[in-house]
């Protein structure tokens, strides 16, 4: 097995681009230790990426651009300070509803970080917030977006895992919500230990203007979980319809999205999609050689062979899932071990929707931590200060996160309810 983990770990320490890394070492151990044909491997690139569901990936990451373009995010951003501005600590409370919202739109963190980021940092800057603190919320906000649906990671790990990209939907939501709950009161705690006021005075009026302005906004969300939940549409569906309602929005109602805005975000839309694509095809052929192999039935076999306890596995599977989110990008770790982890999960008795919510939330929790946290590097960026600085502002709000990551572990009702009451 020296030339697949060997050749992979190898090219990942040198710092290769992971989907390079991934079929160099499939390509080395079938070249030298098996009979296989070449044209095998393009055949199984090519199945990987051959899947109805993953249509929904770029028209998720087409209507997340649109939506950042189209100026939807200062409307939210607005009836969020309007609707809990008001409270001690109140911009840290609004980070917290405009991801939320946003959550229902985008799909990815680093677009929540970088879309909503920049309007939410200016603004806790302005109010004399310490730039710690606001990174630290924005980080740590941001991750809401791929647990609440839509969910990029979810439709992936759906595709890969073959479980129902609907109830991985479903199953986000009440973590989505306890998320942000949890969130909001450790705002609360920060502003009563550190003294921070309220930053506006709660007015109904300025309440209604703002709600009324947003409410094409705010119809994205509803139109997508709507959709589905109803059975109108399904995830793929939902996805071609946020972006027809994206663009209605921006070229028609808003009138803030031009040709030339609308060529940019296609070509950013392609690129992405490339990039998230080509992951998706080399880990499709890592896994396909890990499966044939049987290397994931010895793995499976030897962390049964320790326990088969739910909540130890469960444990064991999360202590993992931290460490691989600090070294390796959402869309290859779920690639590469949900072909490895799923048929363990599956024995000892876990519910494949609660495995997805909480895997994807761990691999979340990884993009808030050093070495490769995008999040991080995004923020830095986006507020401008160094590297370190952004560490040390979002390392306290991974506490709420660690809990919430606990809370969904332990109690599967917090993943599996609503997609009982929808789906079975």
């Amino acid at each position: 097995m020296f030339w697949l983990f060997g050749i992979f770990l190898i090219l990942l320490a040198l710092g290769t681009p992971i989907f390079i890394a991934l079929a160099a070492g499939s390509l080395a151990y079938i070249k030298f230790e098996t009979m296989i044909p070449d044209f095998v491997v393009l055949h199984r690139m090519a199945g990987g990426v051959d899947s109805f569901p993953l249509l929904a990936v770029p028209f998720f990451i087409l209507a997340g651009n649109l939506m950042n373009t189209a100026g939807i995010t200062n409307r939210i951003y607005d009836f969020a300070v309007s609707a809990v501005g008001w409270m001690k600590g109140g911009l840290g409370h609004v980070n917290v509803v405009g991801s939320v919202i946003f959550a229902g739109m985008s799909g990815t963190a680093v677009a929540d970080a970088g879309g909503l980021g920049t309007i939410e940092i200016k603004a806790m800057r302005d109010h004399g917030y310490k730039d710690e603190f606001a990174v630290g919320i924005t980080a740590a906000s941001s991750t809401i977006g791929p647990i609440i649906p839509p969910s990029l990671p979810m439709v992936i790990f759906g595709v890969v895992g073959n479980v129902s990209i609907g109830q991985l939907f479903a199953g986000g939501l009440i973590p989505g919500v306890l998320m942000a709950v949890v969130m909001m009161f450790y705002v609360t705690w920060y502003a009563h230990r550190h003294g921070i006021g309220r930053d506006q005075v709660f007015r109904m009026k300025a309440l209604g203007e703002t709600f009324l302005r947003a409410i094409p906004a705010l119809f994205t969300p509803a139109l997508i979980i709507g959709g589905m939940s109803l059975g109108i549409f399904t995830p793929t569906e939902a996805a071609i319809a946020a972006c027809a309602w994206a663009l209605l929005l921006g070229a028609l109602l808003y009138r803030s999205l031009t040709l030339k805005q609308f060529y940019r975000i296609t070509l950013e839309t392609i690129e992405t999609t490339a990039s998230v694509l080509i992951i998706v095809a080399a880990a499709s052929l890592f896994g396909w050689v890990l499966t044939t192999t049987r290397v994931t039935e010895a793995i499976a076999t030897g962390l049964l062979s320790v326990t088969d306890n739910p909540l130890l596995i469960m444990l064991i599977i999360n202590l993992f899932l931290l460490v691989v989110g600090c070294f390796m990008e959402t869309i290859a770790a779920i690639s590469i071990l949900v072909p490895i982890f799923m048929p363990i999960i599956l024995k000892v008795g876990i519910d494949p929707v609660q495995f997805g919510v909480v895997m994807v939330l761990n691999l979340m929790i990884g993009l808030l931590t050093p070495p490769v946290g995008m999040v991080l590097f995004v923020l830095s960026k986006v507020a401008n200060i160094s590297f370190e600085r952004t560490v040390a502002g979002v390392t306290p709000f991974l506490v709420p996160l660690l809990l919430v990551l606990v809370l969904i572990s332990v109690f599967p009702w917090f993943t599996t309810a609503l997609p009982t009451l929808w789906y079975r």
